[in-house]
């Protein structure tokens, strides 16, 4: 029975070192990728507002996915939306609220106070966002963005 017990200790001791360490460098690593991934998305919306289509070329998946008052577009729709149609006064990013879905995808949700007009038409001054970014090619990469109107009071 002493040996039972000193085995058990011998392997769960160890077993728990273990995992508190992986933990601890998973919420370490997953701060980091917060961090990376806000940082990201910030420089979306200025290569938006200064209509620079490379961004999303580079930092967007090969099938991203926007959905908008506009409707669904791909990849090619918003680079071309992107150069020619909008003009962005100001934006500013708020709440900004950020999730782990697995080791290879994080889920930022924020609300953007925003003023600008695309084809002509004003913007919704305040709109709720949800982007879905992915670990893809040892890189992080927009590769789903929605938003909806927030209808202000």
């Amino acid at each position: 029975m002493k040996n039972l017990k000193k085995i058990l200790i011998l392997c769960i001791v160890p077993f728990f070192l273990i995992m508190h360490i992986s933990c601890k460098r998973k919420t370490d690593n997953s701060t980091d990728i917060r961090e990376k991934i806000i940082q990201l998305d910030k420089a979306g919306w200025e290569a938006w507002k200064n209509k620079n289509g490379a961004w999303f070329e580079q930092n967007t998946t090969a099938n991203f996915v926007s959905i908008s008052a506009d409707g669904v577009s791909n990849k090619k729709e918003v680079i071309a939306a992107t150069i020619s149609n909008c003009t962005v006064n100001s934006y500013e990013l708020k709440d900004i609220k950020f999730i782990m879905v697995s080791e290879n995808s994080a889920l930022l949700t924020y609300v953007v106070l925003q003023d600008g007009t695309c084809n002509g038409v004003k913007l919704n001054s305040k709109i709720q966002v949800a982007a879905n970014y992915i670990f893809q090619n040892n890189q992080w990469l927009e590769a789903f963005y929605m938003e909806s109107k927030i209808d202000v009071k």
